[in-house]
């Protein structure tokens, strides 16, 4: 027997980038033809999509971990990496994506509705795509970025016009599985009906969607039987029907006990005293039955409900019946809004905005806080100086150096963005023009107290180049390298 599981909690995880690839193009002849490193690929996201097909929540009971592909890394000759295949997770119709705290992220109605839980990462940059007139071939790339984590709630609520409510053994299943094509388990004892079941019904040139709820007992707004695990199905219907068992040999039951408990209980969860109501009397075959609901009858009326004799096992009174759903859902959907168009609001960034936020933290300490500067700095190797370099000139062309300045931050002072903390040491080389050097090294970073003068750099090149060729070590230098050390110093 299939389990029905309507409320899991998911642990999802999009797919991290790629890095950027480090690579310098070599043929004979021309040990030196530029950087050829490609891009890393994109990490695959993590959607949710509403499928038909797909009643239950099961599967992700017992797989609750997901996780998207990750991108690539790029290579050499300029490849870039593959990008991550996207995961897509397929949900019922009427699942409801909540936060851990509770918060509503997104409710998916409808066929195809689709909502990106967790986005996978951006790829690194190889340093063919970093290189620019003053840095033409970059010692360093781009780390991919991690893929968003998200752990939520899926929570699924029966989108359904119509709902069948009452007391445990009542007839409700019998009721689905006569007016629809619906087949479910139906026997002679209290709560047969474990898990909420839909049927569609015809009427002449009306289908609707009719729901089995199972039984409710008093208490089921605080918990007790199935309580508040099948209350959340009849959420979303726009009818709600009472299907009293006029048979019941149970001391103290009586139909209209049983639908003013009934009432108390959905008064309790809230938001569905606007449904309109209509009562099912139901085994009226049974001849103790139809006295009773013709005892009743006057007095249901008098509170303003329609009232239908109806039996599942001789068909009496459900044309009558479904004809009446029928009207009421027709009139609901009428008078529901139109749906509104999707409209694409565009927001222009205000002119003061910098895209970040600078804020002192009662340790002493700043923080900065904005999507660039958080990204940039999950894509920067720290080991690698040049990158870092790289990372303090986009940091102070946005502006970050000149506001930690403002807002009182001195030298030596911890300084987080996103995971990482700095001591921040301002210096007057960040965003300014300037050459770099070596490839992987930033001048600015060396200790200027152990760092030779440009003179001994000069003559140690020198002496480099009037060596045999097979005894040089590193990347052969340009005569415009050593006129940069000298105007560095």
């Amino acid at each position: 027997m299939t389990t029905f599981v309507d409320r899991v909690v998911l642990h999802m995880q999009a797919g991290d980038g790629g890095h950027g690839c480090v690579s310098i193009h070599r043929e004979k002849f021309k040990p030196f033809g530029g950087p050829d490193g490609g891009n890393g690929g994109h990490g695959g996201s993590v959607s949710l999509v509403v499928d038909p097909q797909v009643t239950t929540l099961l599967d992700f009971h017992f797989r609750p971990h997901l996780k998207a592909d990750n991108g690539k890394g790029g290579a050499g000759s300029n490849r870039d990496g593959a990008n991550g295949r996207d995961l897509v997770i397929k949900v019922p119709n009427g699942t409801v994506v909540q936060s851990l705290d509770g918060e509503v992220l997104a409710d998916l109605v409808g066929v195809g509705t689709t909502f990106e839980a967790a986005r996978g990462g951006r790829g690194g940059r190889g340093n063919a795509s970093l290189a620019n007139a003053r840095r033409k071939a970059p010692g360093f790339a781009e780390l991919g970025e991690p893929g968003d984590k998200l752990d939520v709630v899926l929570e699924l609520k029966s989108v359904a016009d119509v709902g069948l409510v009452g007391f445990p053994s009542a007839g409700k299943s019998s009721l689905i599985s006569v007016i629809s094509a619906a087949k479910p388990k139906i026997a002679d004892y209290p709560f047969t009906t474990l898990v909420p079941n839909l049927g569609v019904v015809r009427v002449d040139n009306h289908t609707f969607t009719v729901a089995d709820v199972p039984g409710l007992i008093p208490g089921a707004a605080t918990g007790k039987g199935l309580g508040l695990e099948f209350l959340r199905h009849v959420e979303r219907c726009a009818v709600l029907v009472h299907v009293v068992d006029t048979a019941t040999l149970e001391p103290g039951r009586d139909p209209l006990a049983d639908i003013d408990a009934i009432e108390s209980e959905l008064a309790q969860y809230g938001g569905l005293a606007d449904r309109p109501r209509l009562v099912a009397l139901n085994k009226v075959d049974v001849p103790d039955g139809k006295d009773l609901a013709d005892i009743v009858r006057p007095d249901l009326e008098a509170r303003g409900f329609r009232v239908f004799d109806v039996s599942s096992a001789t068909r009496e009174g459900l044309r009558e019946l479904t004809y009446a759903m029928a009207q009421l859902v027709d009139e609901g959907r009428r008078a529901a809004p139109p749906a509104e168009p999707t409209r694409v609001v565009i927001r222009p960034k205000a002119v003061d905005d910098a895209g970040f936020t600078v804020e002192a933290e009662p340790d002493g300490s700043y923080t900065v806080r904005g999507s660039r500067p958080e990204r940039w700095v999950k894509q920067t190797n720290f080991d690698n100086d040049e990158a870092v370099g790289f990372l303090a000139d986009r940091l102070a062309r946005l502006g970050v150096e000149e506001k930690l300045a403002k807002a009182g931050a001195q030298a030596g002072d911890l300084v987080r963005i996103g995971e990482r903390e700095f001591d921040w040491q301002p210096t007057l080389y960040a965003g300014v023009d300037f050459v770099p050097g070596n490839r992987g090294t930033d001048v600015r970073l060396e200790d200027k107290s152990t760092r030779p003068s440009a003179a001994d750099r000069l003559e140690a090149r020198k002496a480099r180049r009037r060596r045999p060729e097979d005894e040089i070590e590193g990347t052969p230098e340009t005569p415009a390298d050593d006129q940069d050390d000298l105007d560095d110093e």
